[in-house]
């Protein structure tokens, strides 16, 4: 299996580009987060065309998950149990099915925006949730294969940030962010990709503003943090940093998995 977990930014805007990268890269399942449209937007055709069934969740604005899957696609489940709400809205940011035996989630972690927001309130609660219910799904099942992949919207580490200084009174890197995502290896799951994408300096976001991308000052922010399990059968990891060249593309870069038979 070849998995891959992307923050498409408009899949409205990208779905061409995104199924034709899928079909060059012969990837069987993708996690999509920031589609940016309701359900009855979502360009479906896009993707059956090439051979994918996808299950999707928006309403419209800066939110929206998507998985995409061409080895099956069953049991899709929008949110998570308690999943916390903003302003008494619970967005469109969770969304989970089972592709070939392996549970992935496509997860699209509140931005926060800054110190001292109501978001970053709304976040910290929202990891902490999901942290709680990742938690039970391997306490019940310790042997089973689950990916929770997308934007986390976290660097975990100051090598994950071309410059801890720059970020020093940002969110994305503060510890109370920093710990909520340490939560998730504390229930068991791994940063797979990590042993194969080494860094200083490999990074999954460069923003489109100050030529972030030309200067290499992004951020590792896109992880697939995997079971046990699933873990032990990933082999290979890579960034695909020209994705994020190409002309008209995401701010961010698909990162991949690849996965060996069970």
């Amino acid at each position: 299996m070849r998995l891959a977990t992307w923050n498409v930014n408009s899949i409205r805007a990208r779905s061409e580009d995104v199924v034709a990268w899928m079909a060059r890269h012969e990837i069987d399942v993708l996690a999509m987060q920031e589609t940016k449209c309701s359900d009855d937007q979502f360009p479906v055709m896009s993707f059956i065309a090439h051979g994918y069934d996808v299950a999707f969740h928006g309403t419209g604005g800066y939110n929206g998950v998507a998985i995409a899957s061409r080895i099956g696609l069953d049991d899709v489940h929008k949110g998570f149990d308690g999943q916390p709400q903003f302003d008494g809205t619970s967005e469109a940011r969770a969304i989970s099915a089972s592709c070939g035996g392996v549970r992935v989630w496509s997860l699209y972690v509140p931005n926060g925006r800054a110190p001292g927001d109501p978001h970053l309130d709304y976040k910290l609660e929202w990891l902490d949730t999901l942290s709680g219910v990742m938690q039970l799904e391997l306490t019940h099942d310790p042997a089973a294969q689950i990916a929770l992949a997308g934007d986390w919207n976290v660097a975990p580490t100051d090598a994950d940030v071309w410059d801890p200084e720059y970020f020093a009174e940002r969110t994305h890197t503060s510890e109370a962010e920093r710990a909520a995502f340490d939560a998730f290896s504390e229930a068991g799951y791994l940063d797979s990709a990590g042993p194969f994408t080494p860094g200083p300096g490999t990074y999954t976001f460069w923003d489109y503003t100050a030529g972030r991308f030309a200067k290499n000052e992004g951020m590792r922010i896109d992880f697939a943090l995997c079971s046990p399990a699933l873990d032990d059968r990933v082999h290979d990891a890579f960034v695909d940093v020209a994705a994020r060249a190409a002309k008209g593309a995401s701010d961010h870069a698909p990162l991949v998995l690849d996965v060996s038979s069970d």
